[in-house]
C-alpha cells in the first residue's frame, strides 16, 4: 500500500534510538524526507547510518537540540518552518515509590513529556490548518490509561497527552489536518532494557527474562511478550499517511492486547 507519503517532510522527535527511530525508518522507507533528531550530533548520525543501512535511498536531515526545552523547541521551528508530519515521541521515565516523587521530578517529567509536545503543536498545528493538510501524532503509552503504581508521575504525563491530542483534534474539524495518539506497550528498546534490568538487580535481558518481566508486571499483555519497536511505527506510519484521513481524534493502542477496556 503507498501511503502517500513521498516528498513529505516529517519530524520526529526524540528519533536517534528506540521507538522514535523506528518510526523514522518507516516514514523514510515511505519515501518521507524525516527530521531526525536528538540532542547528541554523534547519536543522530549514528541513527542516519543505520536507518539508511535498512533504507538505502533514505532522504534524512539532522535536527541536534534538546527539544525537552522551549529554547530547543525554538531551534526546531526556526530550522524547519513547515512540516507536514509531526510525530511527538519524546519522552523519559523512571520507576520510582509515589512517596519519593518530589515536585521537581513530577515538574521535570511533565516538561518533556507534555510540553515538548505542546511546543511544537502550538506551532505547527495552525500551519497544517492554513495548508489544510498534515498529521500530529503523539506517542503515548498503555500507562496512560493503566497508570503503573512504580511510576504514577509518568503514567499522568501519557494521560495528559491523550487530552492534549483529543482538544486538539477538535480544531481540526472540517479539515484534512488530523491529530492523533498512540498507545504503545512495553517495547524492546534500549531503554526498556536498562529499565528492566535495573528492577531486576542486573543480569541478561535474554527471552526468559523478558517475558518473566511481562508476566510480573504487564501480565494482562496478550501476547506475553515485549513489541518490536518497527510494530510500533508501522501504525504510526499508516496513521501518518493519506489513507488515514478519518481516523482523527483516536486513541489508537500497540499494546499488545495488554489493556481490557473494548474501545
Amino acid at each position: 500500500m503507498d501511503l502517500g507519503l513521498k516528498g513529505k517532510t516529517a519530524l520526529v522527535t526524540a528519533s536517534s534510538g528506540g521507538i522514535g527511530e523506528a518510526i523514522a525508518q518507516a516514514l523514510a522507507a515511505e519515501g518521507a524526507r524525516v527530521i531526525v533528531s536528538g540532542r547528541s550530533r554523534d547519536r543522530v548520525e549514528a541513527a542516519h547510518t543505520r536507518i539508511r543501512a535498512a533504507v538505502s535511498d533514505a532522504d534524512l536531515v539532522s535536527l541536534v537540540a534538546d527539544l525537552g526545552t522551549s529554547a530547543g523547541a525554538q531551534a526546531a521551528v526556526e530550522a524547519f518552518p513547515d512540516v507536514d508530519v509531526l510525530i511527538n515521541n519524546l519522552g523519559i521515565y523512571e520507576a520510582k515509590p509515589f512517596e519519593a516523587i518530589d515536585d521537581t521530578d513530577w515538574l521535570r517529567l511533565f516538561e518533556v513529556n507534555v510540553m515538548s509536545g505542546v511546543r511544537l503543536s502550538r506551532w505547527y498545528l495552525p500551519r497544517m490548518l492554513e495548508r489544510n493538510r498534515g498529521r500530529i501524532i503523539f506517542i503515548s503509552s498503555e500507562s496512560g490509561l493503566a497508570i503503573p503504581a512504580e511510576m504514577v508521575h509518568y503514567g499522568m504525563t501519557k494521560s495528559a497527552q491523550l487530552a492534549i491530542a483529543r482538544g486538539m483534534a477538535e480544531l481540526t474539524k472540517g479539515t484534512s489536518v488530523t491529530v492523533n495518539t498512540v498507545l504503545p506497550g512495553p517495547t524492546l528498546t534500549e531503554g526498556v532494557a536498562t529499565f528492566i534490568r535495573d528492577m531486576n538487580g542486573g543480569g541478561p535481558l535474554d527471552e526468559a527474562a523478558q517475558r518473566r518481566f511481562i508476566a510480573e508486571n504487564r501480565n494482562s499483555s496478550l501476547i506475553q511478550r515485549l513489541i518490536d519497536p518497527a510494530e510500533v511505527a508501522a501504525m504510526v506510519a499508516f496513521v501518518a499517511g493519506e489513507q488515514a484521513g478519518a481516523t482523527n481524534g483516536a486513541a489508537l493502542k500497540v499494546e499488545g492486547g495488554l489493556l481490557r477496556e473494548i474501545a
